[in-house]
């Protein structure tokens, strides 16, 4: 689920191989690739649950505009996951509500 040669870019260079972990599960993607990215090459759908009717979302604008990736991150909720970059160590998890403050 990623792509390996870009048709417009000629020299697209990934960065290094990476760890982190996604739900207390190892992972690994590459250094500098969006978080959501990674996680959409594991084929991870879900990144967090509604507060009223508990309903799954994804990735849907991909550019930081709405907050349907939003996930916890390094223990900080409501993390843009489309625009955070990928480092060692990482982790990730699905976030289920609004998590600070939790008021909708």
């Amino acid at each position: 689920m990623r792509i390996e040669k870009h048709p417009i870019i000629d020299d697209y260079q990934k960065g290094r191989l990476v760890r982190f972990s996604y739900n207390g599960r190892d992972a690994e993607g590459y250094e500098g690739e969006t978080v959501a990215a990674a996680l959409k090459a594991m084929g991870v759908k879900i990144h967090r649950y509604t507060v009223k009717r508990h309903e799954p979302r994804g990735i849907f604008c991909a550019i930081g505009r709405c907050t349907d990736c939003v996930m916890i991150v390094d223990g900080s909720p409501n993390v843009r996951t489309c625009m955070t970059p990928l480092a060692e160590g990482m982790r990730v998890e699905t976030q289920d509500g609004l998590k600070a403050g939790e008021y909708a």
